[in-house]
């Protein structure tokens, strides 16, 4: 009895060779190593791109509320800090559920526009124990500082933006103003 001859491609290369030369699965492979990073930026994107949105709008709401206090309709209603926030709240659209437990306030009287109020942020956390809240007469120069805690859902994004250490993102909106005369 013979030995059998084992039979290599035409080339005279082993079966292995032309086995290392196929590529039909190497799409998938590649996929799977590019889709988890992929889907992470495209939802960092989306992220960024809420954050900016919910940063627009408190501007805006911070603006709309503290012409209010500039006109003397808030001293005219008695207004206060909880009423104030509620009038904020209403203010910001799609974001006005989650309005009063995020955002915190100041609004207050200053001696000239170049002062610098305490910071909540300063410190450790958000010290919310300095914040006030005043109406100020005809005239007076008044500083209204809204911060939103807006938390995080994205590792890499708590990293670079998270002030307080707890994936929750402080957005600052700020407006400073003369109040009208009144009548």
């Amino acid at each position: 009895m013979t030995p059998r001859r084992r039979r290599w491609s035409p080339g005279g290369r082993p079966p292995r060779a032309g086995f290392m030369r196929n590529r039909d699965g190497s799409a998938a492979v590649e996929f799977a190593l590019v889709a988890l990073p992929f889907c992470f930026m495209i939802f960092a994107v989306l992220e960024v791109a809420l954050i900016f949105t919910l940063d627009s709008v408190l501007e805006n709401a911070a603006i709309d509320t503290g012409r209010l206090v500039r006109t003397g309709q808030a001293s005219a209603q008695g207004m206060t800090a909880t009423e104030f926030k509620a009038q904020l709240c209403s203010r910001m659209s799609i974001f006005s559920g989650d309005c009063p437990a995020r955002a915190s306030i100041d609004v207050r009287v200053i001696p000239q526009f170049d002062t610098t109020p305490p910071d909540p942020l300063a410190g450790e956390g958000f010290d919310p124990s300095s914040l006030t809240y005043a109406n100020g007469n005809p005239g007076d120069l008044i500083l209204v500082r809204v911060w939103y805690q807006h938390p995080l859902l994205t590792t890499f994004l708590s990293q670079g933006l998270s002030q307080i250490g707890d994936r929750t993102a402080v957005l600052t909106a700020t407006t400073a103003f003369r109040n009208e005369p009144a009548g």
